[in-house]
């Protein structure tokens, strides 16, 4: 029994003995201009940690995220580029039409014009 307690001691001794503590600490200015300081503490068991392996998946997972931004910035200025298209097709064809309605409502007018005259005309006589 005492040495199972011993060795659970041992073993408590090491897992504590590595552990590797980290402190960061980051001061932010927000737009009011205070500044907020944030103080970040990790523990990480320094038992089976390979370093190497954490660093290639941050790299293979950077690398996937930086493909995936350009794709989204490539569909956002695809889709700028048809937005600006419709808008330009859309402004031409209101000005078409403005012309349309200016041309109608002078030739309109021009007939009010004449139907006034032949009235002043017919009530004169």
């Amino acid at each position: 029994m005492k040495k199972n307690i011993l060795s659970g001691l041992m073993i408590a001794t090491l897992v504590v003995s590595c552990t590797k503590s980290t402190s960061k600490t980051e001061k932010v200015e927000n737009p009011d201009g205070t500044v907020t300081t944030t103080t970040t503490t990790v523990s990480e068991s320094g038992l089976g940690v390979d370093t190497a392996k954490v660093d290639e998946v941050k790299e293979k997972t950077q690398a996937r995220i930086d493909a995936a931004g350009e794709k989204i910035d490539n569909v956002a200025e695809d889709a700028k580029n048809k937005i600006d298209a419709t808008a330009d097709k859309t402004k031409e064809s209101l000005q078409k039409a403005g012309k349309d309605v200016k041309e109608a409502a002078a030739k309109g007018a021009g007939k009010v014009e004449e139907g006034a005259k032949k009235l002043k005309e017919d009530l004169s006589k």
